[in-house]
């Protein structure tokens, strides 16, 4: 599970990611609020922590930034125990939990297993961008023009490409969360095809773009921006 720690107490964020490594974590550590927005647009976690005090943006301001995106990864933060008006803002603006400073690091750890536990057993109906619509239960790929339905791979694929739009998405990501990190990289490259010709063929306005990093999901809308 790969985690963004976002904290500008240098000596604290050394402390804590090298416990996050011990439990194992993957662990990207930055200082302040724009480079965790850089981060977070440049790949993918599996949660988000965020101190609420931080430099150049604060960690609801990323919240903020991030909803608007249309970017659900699960969010925590970290927050002052005299930060409770802060705290009721960033549960509003879409953070998933808090914990005061400062943290027994036993339940620091045991909130963000439960982040985790929840986005993985909380599945969607349906996820929808463009003008197409993904069924998550039935795997059925629809447009106004038509529907179709997808593999089991090529479902799970498009939900990860869904889940997080205009967002590049790293090859091994995907490999992992797909199949996994032992598979031949080739695989993904046809099963992207597959959904390529399946959007084309209900008409979607959504192509799937390579990158530097991976993939990309796009609407024509987003690709006017």
């Amino acid at each position: 599970m790969k985690l963004l720690y976002a904290e500008d107490e240098l000596s604290l964020s050394m402390a804590v990611t090298e416990i996050l490594k011990m439990e194992n974590f993957i662990v990207d550590a930055v200082y302040d609020g724009e480079a965790a927005l850089q981060a977070i647009y440049q790949n993918t976690y599996d949660a988000i922590i965020l101190d609420i005090m931080m430099p150049k943006l604060s960690g609801i301001e990323v919240v903020e930034k991030i909803r608007e995106k249309g970017i659900y990864t699960p969010v925590l933060l970290l927050t002052a125990k005299n930060e409770t008006e802060d705290r009721i803002h960033g549960l509003s603006c879409g953070a998933d939990d808090y914990i005061g400073k400062p943290f027994d690091m036993g339940e620091f750890v045991t909130r963000i297993q439960v982040l985790l536990r929840r986005a993985n057993t909380y599945k969607e109906t349906t996820l929808s961008y463009g003008n197409v619509q993904l069924n998550c239960q039935t795997a059925e790929l629809q447009s106004i023009a038509g529907s179709l339905r997808l593999s089991s791979k090529e479902a799970q694929l498009l939900t990860l490409l869904l889940k997080q739009t205009n967002i590049a998405h790293s090859s091994r990501y995907l490999l992992e969360n797909v199949w996994d990190a032992n598979t031949d990289p080739s695989t993904l490259t046809l099963y992207i095809s597959y959904l390529q010709n399946k959007l084309k063929q209900i008409h979607s306005d959504c192509t799937i773009q390579p990158t530097k990093e991976g993939y990309i999901l796009q609407s024509a809308d987003s690709r006017l921006v």
